[in-house]
């Protein structure tokens, strides 16, 4: 294998791949309803109050951006939101249901995240790296494992189909046989989400997903975002670029110290002072004036 691969044109995922996959997973019910709550979640860790109460509704078919400056929380919520964090108080529920405490759990309920910093297995091809995702779906007895029956080989050719679909609809195709390690940083992260999306889930948890990418890379990933929900996948993304976040989600939240600050759709959150102030760590009339001062010198 060579050490690195070249970078491919990057498009929005194929039409006909999109609805095999849709078709396959079969995870979208058209209610529109709440599929993913928190309930004046918080967290602290001995002292410090990294959450306060914060409460939230993700819609089926949705797209939620979560912003705010570095150590607002937001990673720390999505931790609280897949298991791997037990709040200190409130409660997370998944289509009404409690979310179990347990990732493994959280995932085979039908949450599905990436993280921040890319976990995916280097020495594994881009194939392999899917299967791992898929694992979870498979159905077979150990007696079929062990003797490779008729079940066991079934659920393999299944999980073998799934993951080629899931890499042309990222757009790996052509790397399903390199390591993870040799493709470009955004190839690995898109090898990340197709991983996740191996797990079937009803919602996808994206953690700063365009991080490092150029605007090609970031216009691509929001195309694959977009045609994520066109799966039937409802999505929550953490990101610091906000262009990103305003021109792909329907709605946007802003955690600023652990709490809530303001939610609304992108062109409210987007025009509301307080969030310029957050941003800024200045008053918006002094950010004003700061603005008006440096086109008059």
């Amino acid at each position: 294998m060579s050490e690195s691969v070249e970078q491919p044109e990057l498009e929005a995922p194929p039409g006909e791949v999109t609805a095999e996959l849709a078709e396959d997973m079969q995870i979208a019910t058209g209610t529109r309803e709440p599929i993913l709550e928190s309930a004046g979640v918080s967290m602290v860790f001995g002292g410090l109050r990294a959450l306060n109460e914060v409460t939230f509704s993700l819609k089926e078919g949705e797209i939620i951006g979560l912003i705010g400056p570095n150590g607002a929380g937001k990673t720390t919520f999505f931790n609280c939101l897949t298991g791997l964090y037990t709040p200190t108080s409130g409660s997370v529920t998944l289509r009404g249901a409690p979310m179990p405490q347990d990732p493994a759990r959280v995932t085979e309920a039908g949450v599905a995240r990436t993280f921040q910093n890319i976990r995916l297995f280097p020495s594994m091809t881009a194939t392999e790296n899917v299967l791992v995702g898929r694992h979870v779906r498979m159905k077979q007895g150990p007696v079929s494992s062990l003797l490779h029956g008729p079940r066991f080989r079934r659920s393999e050719a299944e999980a073998h189909d799934r993951a080629e679909k899931l890499l042309a609809f990222v757009g790996l195709t052509r790397f399903a046989d390199e390591l993870a390690r040799n493709l470009p940083y955004g190839d690995q992260r898109r090898l990340e989400i197709a991983r996740a999306l191996a797990t079937d889930p009803s919602v996808l948890l994206l953690d700063e997903p365009t991080a490092g990418m150029n605007a090609q890379e970031t216009e691509a990933t929001r195309q694959l975002i977009f045609a994520i929900r066109d799966l039937g996948v409802s999505v929550v993304v953490i990101e610091h670029d906000t262009k990103f976040i305003f021109t792909l989600c329907d709605r946007v939240l802003v955690l600023v110290q652990g709490e809530l600050l303001v939610e609304g759709s992108p062109d409210e959150v987007r025009g509301d002072p307080r969030v310029v102030e957050a941003y800024l760590g200045a008053p918006p009339d002094e950010v004003e004036a700061q603005i008006h001062a440096g086109e008059e010198s």
